[in-house]
């Protein structure tokens, strides 16, 4: 007999709104869920270019050099906060 491990989702709060992600999902992945980019695992687009979103988890920031080894667990909180111009 075979068994198969089954993916089961993950449920946070982001920016208060519950959320689920697949077990074993990043930092890095909730943020290109979100923004819908391609995020390096240097926390850069593939251009280079920063994403203009900071992130914080649990009440911490996380660096986003560090986001693709940040895992998202079951009850997180992710709080994400996109930089805009003007005044």
């Amino acid at each position: 007999m075979t068994y198969t491990a089954q993916t089961t989702d993950v449920a946070f709060t982001l920016n208060g709104s519950e959320r689920a992600a697949s077990a074993g999902a990043s930092l890095r992945d909730v943020v290109a869920q979100e923004t819908g980019k391609t995020i390096g695992d240097d926390g850069r687009l593939a251009d280079g270019r920063g994403t203009g979103v900071a992130a914080a988890l649990d009440g911490e920031v996380v660096p986003r050099s560090a986001w693709a080894a940040t895992p998202i667990a079951a009850g997180a909180v992710v709080e994400l906060v996109t930089a805009t111009q003007g005044g």
